[in-house]
């Protein structure tokens, strides 16, 4: 029961029953005075007690934390992270459930997002219902995948390595992350201090032996000597202007996908999932179906990942525009690409540059966008071009449903939508919808 002494709610405690998962990994719960928790921690079905650890007395939802389990979820186990858990490290949402049960919510997630905001039935955007884990990632319950490549370390005040807490600045002292890939563990960032630095950014390329830390020192602090485990480049993240500068080594490091080498340089966006670009490029063109001749946009492009597929697809009598708001990652792009002339890089914010380039047609586009989605406005201008198939790639799937509903109203319906695991033991996913004309017969 609530303590009534106290003017706030944090800290109060509630036996409540779990009810359905939420967006954002918790679950939803309500009071006996029918106020909604959303708490972290738990699994639907369960009893449990709730401490608020967030929200004002008049708020319509408050957060909270399991931490007492009363009845548990057949789905329960026991977090194989001894940092997960009530006021633990922020880092991972479903240490707590079965590796099975964690794809199993994030579908239910992913159903109630398109149904909320799109008004689609999974068979209406051309989904089966399953989360495809990675190859090798479908592991028993109490083994976790070491998948992230890219991992921030926070410093505290005593020069501690961890990771931050749950919606918090506070830091989790660390000596092992489990879901960091291999050849950020081989590094050894854990296991030594660094004063003076605020974050300690961690980069094991996957396509090649690269590796790459990346310092923010703490305002007036010294850049350290780094002697890792690993020969390693080294950046600074600049106090004045907050831009990335090599101290030595490349300032770029090399990845594969679809047979091509990628230059992603400080700052460039790279998934972090080891096999997640190849799979999401398999799958952006199973679903595309690039023909010879055929040409593409591919906005948010990043350091031309899909661009580069498309290219190599549709040959020489195709061309392709890549569209991208990042400088180093759009000259990233032009650089991996340069030996297909077909293919463009233009720097900017896709809203602004695509009407300046006064194309009017295209035959296939694919988007990538951040996670607030792509929006309206340009949803709407692609709608305008009568492309043959849209491919969008999507890490939330809020925003997701909400560009489709957006896409209906412009004639394009989803035709398949496919969700893929490759956040394991996060509440995150990236989907792939294709879309095409809604006025297409099948």
């Amino acid at each position: 029961m609530p303590t009534e002494s106290n003017a706030s709610p944090v800290g109060d405690e509630y036996e409540v029953e779990v009810g359905p998962v939420a967006h954002g990994g918790h679950c939803v719960a309500r009071t006996e005075e029918g106020r909604v928790l959303f708490v972290r921690h738990a699994l639907p079905g369960e009893r449990v007690v709730a401490r608020i650890t967030e929200g004002a007395e008049d708020a319509r939802f408050l957060r909270a934390d399991a931490v007492k389990i009363l009845t548990p979820s057949k789905d329960r186990v026991d977090a194989p992270c001894p940092y997960a858990g009530p006021g633990r490290c922020g880092g991972c949402d479903w240490q707590h459930a079965k590796p099975g049960a964690q794809r199993r919510l994030k579908g239910e997630v992913v159903a109630e997002q398109l149904k909320r905001l799109a008004g689609l039935t999974p068979e209406q955007a051309g989904w089966d219902g399953t989360v495809v884990p990675a190859p090798g990632d479908k592991l028993p319950a109490g083994e976790v995948p070491a998948w992230r490549t890219r991992v921030q370390y926070a410093i505290d005040a005593e020069g501690r390595v961890g990771l931050r807490k749950h919606r918090s600045h506070d830091v989790e002292p660390v000596d092992r992350c489990l879901i960091a890939a291999p050849g950020v563990e081989e590094l050894g960032v854990e296991r030594r201090q660094w004063p003076d630095i605020a974050t300690v950014e961690a980069i094991a390329a996957t396509g090649s032996a690269d590796r790459q830390v990346v310092l923010t020192p703490r305002p007036g602090g010294r850049l350290p000597l780094v002697e890792l485990d690993k020969p390693v480049s080294v950046l600074r993240v600049e106090e004045r202007d907050g831009g990335v500068h090599r101290v030595h080594g490349r300032d770029f490091v090399r990845e594969r996908a679809d047979g091509r080498t990628y230059r992603v340089g400080a700052g460039g966006f790279w998934q972090v999932h080891t096999q997640a670009p190849a799979m999401l490029v398999e799958a952006v063109m199973q679903g595309l179906l690039p023909r010879k001749g055929d040409t593409a946009l591919d906005l948010y492009c990043g350091v031309g990942l899909f661009a580069g597929a498309i290219a190599e697809r549709v040959g020489d009598s195709g061309a392709v525009l890549g569209i991208e708001s990042g400088k180093r990652a759009a000259e990233d792009a032009a650089h991996n690409l340069r030996g297909m002339p077909r293919v463009r890089i233009e720097h900017g914010k896709v809203d602004q540059v695509l009407p300046r380039t006064r194309i009017t047609e295209t035959d296939l586009i694919v988007l990538d966008p951040p996670r607030a989605g792509a929006g309206r406005k340009t949803v709407t201008h692609l709608t305008t071009l009568g492309a043959r198939r849209i491919a969008y790639v999507a890490c939330d799937p809020a925003a997701l449903a909400r560009d489709l509903a957006y896409f209906r109203e412009g004639g394009y319906r989803p035709r398949m939508l496919r969700v893929f695991d490759l956040f394991p033991m996060t509440h995150h996913v990236e989907c792939v919808a294709i879309l095409e004309p809604a006025d297409k017969r099948s």
